[in-house]
């Protein structure tokens, strides 16, 4: 899982550094419309080579065994359950759908403009699908065996964990992007401009050219057998490489550099492609932490990384709208936070699989996704309210109370491992 997560943030290492300076220095049409060409070359990529699976992701025969390897017996969705969902999916994207539309129109095209007392109609539907969706949770727990359901829990406690990981993670592009842009000191001069220009042509070059070269090796093994695929991903590399020279020939023409925001974006992509492998050997070893540790150690680096932004903005005066804050600061939040994601979020993805029947792991990764989707939206409520806490205690005060709760739950994690341990019956 470590080194899949390397290869997923590959593709957003290079997607964050071309589509953010393009919407940046460019236009926004720009960056948004590479993003969506990318996205149309990787889907025809996928559809010419589906056959590289085999029959991994059929779907399965019907068979009459009611009884599984683990001495467990099969619990499929009943009709009542199948409707129970379809009702949460719906109220769901009803308030997925709802909740800009109505912010973005201040209010009048507001879907679900109605209220139960003086509670509002969009936190009403949310809150029912949340409920429905538990009471399904919990209500085919009751169904399965006892080793089965304590493996579940275990899940759940660490998903429980993650809603608040990904609420603070996710500040990066929302609150810490903001933060670049109007109170980090951006622009350089002299030898600081020449510095950043070699740094980031080495940060651009470096990790395409390997990409590249891997790409060059699959290519021999593959091309006869799926060309299509291969010449649209070959395509997506030609498109890329002339956009990054561009970027790098354009900003070499400058005498000053100028830092985008969304650059500092890309450090958590480029420190997870160079420390997973670290991380993988620190797992492979004998000094291999529980995975109540390993979550403890995530949130800590996570509260780490978000004291820094915390100290470095401490002289910002309250109310003040910019400042000039040492780009050091950032890098070292992206810094500890990649290395807390990398104690967490493979790990956690590693744990789903390891604790849950192979014929749940579709269920309990949908149930994971919520967990993370949850946090997202925790994310933006605390990033709209930024400036609220920033023009009243100072924006220092703000980071500092998102330091303060990852280290708490971390504390937290080791405090109930005893617990959780208990409930993996064996599974390291």
């Amino acid at each position: 899982y470590t080194i899949f997560y390397m290869g997923v943030n590959a593709g957003a290492f290079l997607g964050i550094l071309l589509c953010g300076y393009l919407g940046e220095q460019v236009g926004w049409r720009w960056g948004f419309g590479l993003a969506g060409i990318f996205m149309l070359f990787g889907l025809l990529q996928f559809w010419f080579a589906q056959g590289i699976f085999g029959n991994v992701g059929l779907k399965p025969e019907k068979n009459a065994v009611t009884e599984t390897d683990d001495g467990d017996i099969r619990n499929p969705f009943t009709t009542w359950q199948i409707v129970l969902a379809f009702i949460a999916a719906a109220l769901g994207l009803t308030w997925i759908i709802n909740d800009p539309v109505s912010k973005i129109s201040g209010g009048t095209h507001d879907l679900l403009g109605f209220t139960v007392g003086s509670v509002p109609g969009a936190t009403v539907t949310i809150l029912t699908a949340f409920v429905i969706f538990l009471f399904l949770v919990f209500y085919r727990l009751t169904k399965y065996s006892k080793m089965t359901r304590d493996r579940m829990l275990a899940v759940m406690f660490f998903a429980f964990l993650t809603i608040f990981f990904w609420a603070i993670f996710e500040q990066a592009p929302g609150s810490l992007t903001i933060f670049a842009r109007d109170y980090t000191a951006r622009i350089l001069e002299g030898s600081s401009a020449l510095t950043f220009k070699i740094v980031n042509s080495m940060m651009t070059i470096i990790p395409l050219g390997i990409i590249t070269w891997v790409l060059t090796k699959l290519f021999k093994q593959t091309f006869s057998k799926y060309p299509l695929a291969n010449i649209f991903l070959g395509l997506s590399f030609v498109i890329i490489w002339a956009i990054a020279l561009w970027m790098l020939k354009t900003e070499f023409n400058k005498d000053i550099a100028e830092i985008p925001a969304s650059w500092f974006g890309v450090l958590n992509s480029l420190f997870i492609i160079a420390f997973a492998p670290l991380f993988s050997k620190w797992w492979e070893s004998k000094y291999n932490p529980n995975a109540n540790v390993k979550y403890a150690l995530g949130l800590f680096l996570l509260g780490i990384g978000m004291a820094c932004v915390a100290i470095g903005s401490s002289s910002i005066p309250i109310g003040a709208k910019t400042a000039s804050v040492s780009v050091i600061w950032l890098v070292l939040v992206y810094l500890f936070h990649t290395l807390g994601e990398l104690c967490l979020s493979p790990v956690a993805l590693s744990y789903v699989s390891k604790l849950v029947p192979g014929r749940m792991i579709a269920f309990m990764f949908a149930m994971w996704y919520i967990a993370v989707a949850i946090g997202m939206k925790l994310a933006g409520v605390f990033g709209e309210n930024i400036d609220k806490v920033a023009d009243r205690y100072g924006m220092s005060n703000f980071f500092w109370i998102l330091t303060a709760v990852p280290i708490i739950l971390g504390v937290f994690s080791i405090v109930m491992y005893p617990i959780i341990r208990k409930l993996m019956h064996g599974i390291r």
